[in-house]
């Protein structure tokens, strides 16, 4: 299995019985970032809806095994850490709220939104499907990313993937498009891609260091700070493709709250707090200039 372990400030990647301890470490934020100096905003504050501002917290709900994006970290291994940690914080302290970032599985957390979480902060790819059942504001841009193991041992090719076994999270947009793949590759008259889909996408970086997958393909900023996590372990493969803007999900036809979050955000962009998030994790390159309610994304 793969572990964050901060209180040794390590990735510990487990071979067996043995295990990997990489001396860069993950960085935690708290070191870069205060989200302490933040100050509420009176004018955004006073438009928060009722419901949520009577109980004073913003609860949000994300797959919190995905760095630098989130993940469970500090001396427990139990702290939400990383840029869609930092931004909720950000966000919650300006619109004076408490948050609660809770740990959820990726594919729930969509049908989720509204009923049991304010928002949705996962690196969310934003898809004409997920318009289908939530809205989104635009704050990240990622393309998807191959990795394999360093030496490329598997003699992966991305312009030909048939009949190579690889690793994707369930329910992601990764997923989607290596299926797509396959079909490609069936249509072709070649084997289709053995896939493996592992609801962590930690679990699946493991799987490729320890080659049982020969490639994965992911957000481009998840599988960067993968490789260099690894030290040496990893590399990827080809450019980045499939650009587009992460959005943060917000229940359906809530046009208020969504525009409020926009509002929010584009706040922290302007008083430079969200370039000082991203420059954290270094992850500047990924920066949006503004904050968007359902942007138009390019057709799947």
């Amino acid at each position: 299995m793969l572990a964050f372990n901060l209180s040794t400030r390590c990735l510990a990647i487990a071979f067996g019985s043995a295990a990997l301890c990489l001396s860069g470490g993950l960085v935690a934020s708290a070191t870069e970032f205060d989200s302490a100096t933040i100050a509420i905003d009176k004018t955004l504050a006073a438009k928060v809806p009722a419901a949520i501002a009577s109980r004073g917290v913003l609860t949000v709900g994300s797959d919190t095994t995905y760095p630098p994006a989130e993940f469970l970290g500090g001396a427990d291994g139990m702290t939400p850490m990383g840029i869609d940690v930092d931004l909720a914080e950000a966000i919650a302290r300006t619109l004076g709220l408490r948050l609660s970032f809770v740990t959820a599985q990726f594919d729930s957390i969509l049908p989720a939104i509204g009923p049991k979480y304010d928002l949705g902060i996962s690196a969310f790819t934003i898809t004409k499907a997920r318009y289908g059942a939530v809205d989104f504001v635009s704050y990240f841009n990622a393309g998807k990313q191959w990795a394999v193991q360093a030496g490329n041992p598997s003699h992966f090719d991305p312009a030909n993937p048939c009949g190579a076994k690889v690793g994707v999270q369930v329910a992601s947009t990764s997923e989607k498009l290596v299926i797509g793949l396959s079909d490609k590759c069936i249509a072709a008259g070649k084997p289709a891609i053995s896939l493996v889909a592992l609801s962590k996408q930690t679990d699946i970086i493991t799987r490729l260091v320890n080659g049982a997958v020969d490639a994965t393909m992911n957000g481009s900023t998840n599988i960067g700070y993968a490789v260099k996590q690894t030290e040496g372990k990893l590399q990827t493969l080809g450019g980045i493709s499939e650009p587009s803007p992460n959005g943060i999900a917000i229940a359906k036809g809530n046009t208020e709250w969504a525009t409020l979050i926009a509002d929010t955000l584009n706040k922290l962009i302007a008083d430079g707090t969200y370039a000082r998030v991203l420059s954290a994790w270094g992850s500047d390159s990924a920066a949006v200039a503004k904050a968007e309610v359902n942007p138009v994304v390019p057709e799947e």
